[in-house]
């Protein structure tokens, strides 16, 4: 029997002190949106599959996904555009992400400390933070955001696969030998990222 590992479920470990955990998916695809999620969690909340998204297969990722709703005190996901990822670039974007996710928490819900999984974050509102490479592997709210942010946003590519050869349902917008043999064969879409595909593109396979 494989050991059970629970993540800290708490940074300040003060029962006073609300935690909200922030996470990305998507940050690396080659079209589709940076999605991000902000979580709190309750004090003390702990499981098994509340871990790393990446760690989790699809069916473990859902039925994590739903723990996650059930007992979370409060969320928001956020998908940034490929609009905004080619305007600005994706760190941006993903820094625009948090802040969006943030600012819906914060109407609803009062939290004291941030969680950020990665190196990256520019503050929020003067509440002190924490930025945490691998965070979501260590930390439950972070997790939790993990889990939000690729759940959500798997489902949205999946509804763009339709009848494309591109094999969203699948990759996910990632890089697959896949999908980049398609987006050589049959060109960009407006979902794909130019800046991520230029190098992979010519000017007559391009569609509009």
């Amino acid at each position: 029997m494989s050991k059970i590992i629970l993540l800290k479920h708490s940074h300040s470990n003060d029962p006073t002190k609300i935690e909200i955990g922030l996470d990305e998916a998507g940050r690396g695809a080659l079209a589709g949106p940076v999605t991000v999620a902000a979580c709190i969690m309750p004090f003390g909340f702990q499981h098994e599959l509340i871990k790393d998204s990446k760690l989790l297969n699809e069916g473990q990722r859902a039925d994590a996904r739903q723990m996650v709703l059930d007992n979370c005190l409060a969320y928001s996901i956020q998908h940034v555009d490929v609009e905004t990822i080619e305007n600005t670039n994706i760190l941006k974007a993903t820094l625009e992400g948090m802040r969006r996710a943030l600012v819906e928490v914060d109407s609803k819900s009062n939290f004291d400390f941030i969680l950020v999984d990665g190196d990256q974050f520019h503050g929020y509102d003067g509440k002190p933070f924490g930025t945490i490479v691998g965070g979501d592997n260590m930390y439950t709210s972070i997790a939790a955001a993990s889990i939000l942010a690729k759940t959500e946003r798997d489902r949205y590519m999946k509804s763009l696969e339709g009848g494309n050869v591109y094999g969203w349902g699948s990759n996910k917008g990632y890089g697959t030998k896949q999908h980049i043999t398609a987006i050589k064969e049959a060109g960009a879409t407006d979902h794909h990222r130019d800046s991520f595909i230029s190098h992979l593109l010519t000017s007559t396979n391009v569609l509009f």
